[in-house]
């Protein structure tokens, strides 16, 4: 049986709530149900498809990923947006970061299986968003404010069983090693 996996960092549960707000605005004012599924994260690595028999292989690799980096802030600023007519997507831009670019730089040394452009952001709206009703709600968007930030220290292996469960996780920090989620 094959399941969905995927690599990500996630902000504290208050921010995840924070950013909810917007998702059920979407939802409510512009039909974008679909964002709601979702907790608030980053994406080191995007979901992809391997056997639940060889999921012991994907820990081994999300192991040896260099964690070797101090905790580091990351600061959310604003709103952005990909207008592609065919799969709009609004979301929670981050400021530059260099430390977060080096994280993924050592998540793609072990998860390097198919090719994935990193511009690090938070979704607030995509999947079932229409292009008129993007175009909508990012005339609002493009003005809202949103300012905040948190401490990164841990990346998480998810694995989509129904919804996204963590299924192993790793502190940033010398010598850092998994932690199965229970």
């Amino acid at each position: 049986m094959k399941k969905l996996y995927f690599i990500a960092i996630y902000p504290p549960q208050q921010i995840i709530d924070d950013i909810e707000v917007f998702k059920t605005d979407l939802a409510l004012n512009y039909n974008n149900a679909k964002a709601l599924k979702n907790d608030a994260h980053i994406t080191l690595f995007p979901p992809f498809y391997r056997e639940l028999e060889l999921e012991n292989d994907i820990f081994t690799a999300f192991d040896k990923i260099d964690l070797n980096i101090s905790p580091f802030e990351i600061e959310l600023n604003g709103f952005g947006s990909f207008p592609n007519p065919k799969n709009p997507v609004l979301f929670i831009q981050p400021e530059h970061n260099e430390d977060v670019i080096k994280l993924y730089h050592h998540v793609k040394q072990h998860f390097n299986f198919m090719k994935y452009s990193f511009h690090p952001h938070m979704t607030v709206g995509y999947r079932d968003l229409t292009f008129e009703n993007f175009q909508k709600a990012w005339a609002l968007y493009k003005e809202k404010e949103f300012k905040t930030k948190f401490l990164v220290n841990e990346i998480s292996l998810l694995r989509h069983d129904g919804k996204w469960i963590p299924i192993a996780k790793r502190a940033l920090n010398p010598g850092s090693h998994t932690e199965k989620a229970d």
